[in-house]
């Protein structure tokens, strides 16, 4: 039997005394990037394409979002509810809160009859302030 030398070389036979961790450093990095690329898309709300407009309202904060999608279903958070129990859903989602501040956002081809009557409902759950969600306008080329 070969007999191993001080600092992991190899004797006369070909012993290797040190395990070569290479290539389970590139395999974590490989899972590294993967997870880093595909964490983001795990989150996933209701599908909805918002209007573009110059300035709007800033939905990333810890907030009630309602949303109404392009086939008219009503949202509370991702929840799908009908639009004469919002206001009962509402309040009681809003109960334990002191600011009492709601997100909207509505497709773009959802009809304004129909937002006015989800912002109306929203009134009536007693909200203060209803924030409108939109989407920033494209950059513009050139620049």
């Amino acid at each position: 039997m070969a007999a191993l030398t001080s600092g992991g070389e190899r004797d006369s036979l070909g012993s290797l005394s040190e395990i070569n961790v290479t290539p389970l450093v590139d395999v974590m990095l490989v899972l590294l990037i993967i997870f880093m690329v595909t964490a983001p898309m795990m989150q996933r709300s209701v599908d909805v394409r918002l209007p573009r407009v110059e300035g709007g309202a800033d939905a990333r904060q810890q907030r009630t979002i309602v949303t109404v999608d392009r086939r008219n279903r009503l949202y509370l958070d991702d929840t799908l509810v009908h639009l004469e129990l919002l206001r009962d859903r509402l309040a009681a989602a809003l109960a334990a809160r002191r600011d009492r501040f709601v997100f909207l956002r509505a497709d773009r081809e959802v009809p304004y009859g129909r937002v006015m009557a989800v912002m109306d409902q929203i009134k009536k759950a007693g909200v203060d302030q209803i924030g409108l969600v939109t989407e920033p306008p494209p950059p513009e080329r050139g620049r």
